[in-house]
């Protein structure tokens, strides 16, 4: 993780001082990435602990797209617990329903992207070409004195990942989004990482992921969403039947809360160790031996399914979250 350290070094070097929503100034720099090659191991920060079962069971929890803080911690993660019930303008949501609710993040973009489709009437190909896409057909609607029809269905854009891997392994659209503008007024907090792809070779059977971060807490955020990520990629792999190869991590807004500067300067004076590998559950099947498509997995998936072999790390390291 050594590449970890070096984005530390850069932010503190080349960083400006900003205000933001939080009160708390960060030290940013626009622009910065890291890339892993999953098969020299794990990307596993050690220069501290990292909160792995909190990392699995966020996961977890997103691949069910869960909405409550309550599911998130049924499934051993915490941190969505402050951003539910402790944050001032999310309280003040007139769409919160109340203790624990998230509004639609993450899992529910990923999972279950509410779909609409608004159709002339009187084209009946289109209205029958989107019943045919699975669109439920709500009822008419009147668009300033033109007849239309709304149709609604909600997009499971990582299941639909998972099979064009499968079936359509040549194509550069396998992706999926987790910033959805008519939500955005809400959820408790807009996605941070919000657009992963995946690109398959089909010649090497090696599955890599590029994932877009626009905002991330360097000190935090940024191993636990290392972590995740290269977990969801060695799932989604061994679900389609490929090995996962490349992990490249790209940030918008790389920062430093003033006051996690401790925190992050500790790490830089130790020694990373070497990585880990991670370990999928033999329950859980592996496509590339069985031969069987079974990416109902996505749900059934459980944080003890998850584990990290010879992961060695430096004493634990704490700082307040910024809510």
């Amino acid at each position: 993780m050594k590449q970890y350290q070096q984005l530390i070094e850069t932010v503190l070097e080349q960083g400006s001082w900003q205000e933001n929503r939080t009160g708390i100034r960060t030290l940013s720099l626009p622009g910065a990435m890291m890339r892993f090659d999953l098969a020299q191991g794990f990307p596993a920060v050690t220069t501290k602990r990292l909160a792995f079962k909190s990392v699995v069971g966020e996961l977890c929890a997103f691949l069910r797209a869960s909405s409550s803080a309550a599911d998130f911690r049924a499934l051993g993660c915490k941190v969505w617990d402050q951003n539910a019930n402790e944050n001032a303008q999310w309280l003040a949501n007139p769409y919160r329903t109340g203790e624990d609710d998230l509004g639609p993040v993450y899992g529910v973009q990923w999972r279950q992207w509410p779909g609409y489709k608004l159709v002339d009437a009187a084209a009946t190909a289109q209205r029958e070409a989107a019943k045919a896409n699975g669109f439920i057909e709500v009822g008419p609607v009147d668009d300033n004195g033109a007849a239309k029809v709304l149709f609604y269905k909600p997009i499971d854009q990582l299941r639909e990942c998972l099979d064009t891997i499968v079936h359509n392994p040549g194509s550069r659209r396998i992706l999926f989004h987790g910033w959805n503008p008519a939500v955005l007024d809400e959820v408790a907090l807009p996605a941070c990482h919000l657009l992963y792809q995946f690109l398959p070779n089909a010649t090497t059977k090696e599955l890599s992921l590029c994932l877009y971060i626009r905002s991330n807490d360097i000190g935090l955020g940024t191993p636990f969403n290392i972590a995740e990520g290269a977990a969801l990629l060695h799932l989604v792999a061994r679900l389609t039947g490929y090995t996962p190869r490349w992990f490249t991590y790209f940030i918008a807004d790389a920062h430093i809360y003033e006051n996690h500067l401790d925190m992050v300067q500790e790490q830089l004076k130790r020694e990373p160790f070497p990585l880990p590998q991670l370990v999928i559950s033999e329950r859980v099947p592996d496509f590339a031996k069985t031969g069987l498509y079974e990416p109902e997995w996505l749900e059934k998936i459980e944080p003890s399914d998850f584990s990290l072999e010879g992961y060695q790390h430096h004493p634990p390291l704490t700082a307040p979250m910024a809510v």
